[in-house]
Order: C-alpha cells, then structure tokens, then sequence
C-alpha cells in the first residue's frame, strides 16, 4: 500500500536581502535546514488526491500561503524500510 506525505519548506529569508532559492536548477523543491529552511510534516495519506487536497486547504493558511508553491508529496510504501544505512554524527563547531 502506498503512502503519501504531504512537506511543506520554510525558506529562511537573507538579512542580507538575498533572494531565496526555493527550487534547484532541475526545478526540484530545495532546502537547507542548516541556512535556517524548516521542513515541516503536514500529514500522510492513503491516496494522492487526499494529500492534494491537504496542500490545498494548507494553502489558504498564514505562513504556507506565503510560499504556495513550497510544497511536496513523497510517496512510500507502508511496511518498507526507508533509511536503509546507518549514520555518522558531525561535531558542529
């Protein structure tokens, strides 16, 4: 049975004035939670069009309708491994 995850990105603004990249040169939604972008989890669902439809109510709330563009559905498989490797911790300084 496939799953789909409805992710939402909070692109963290430049104090510089930058202008934040929402999308990489491939058009593919990009972040970067360690330049302040937050990844947020806004539901899982049993067909595509219910998470459709979750990105469409989202759309309409404050914060989200700010970057409506800003969302994606990752489909899964339920009863599969997803992180399938280990990880490695990296000190921050």
């Amino acid at each position: 049975m496939d799953l789909f995850t409805v992710w939402h990105v909070r692109h963290a603004k430049f104090l510089d004035g930058s202008p934040t990249e929402h999308f990489d040169e491939d058009g593919d939604l990009s972040w970067d939670e360690q330049s302040g972008d937050v990844l947020k989890n806004l539901g899982t669902y049993s067909t595509k069009s219910e998470a459709e439809g979750r990105i469409e109510r989202a759309r309409q709330q404050p914060g989200f309708k700010d970057e409506p563009e800003c969302f994606m559905i990752d489909t899964s498989t339920l009863g599969e491994d997803q992180w399938t490797d280990g990880f490695v911790t990296i000190p921050h300084e």
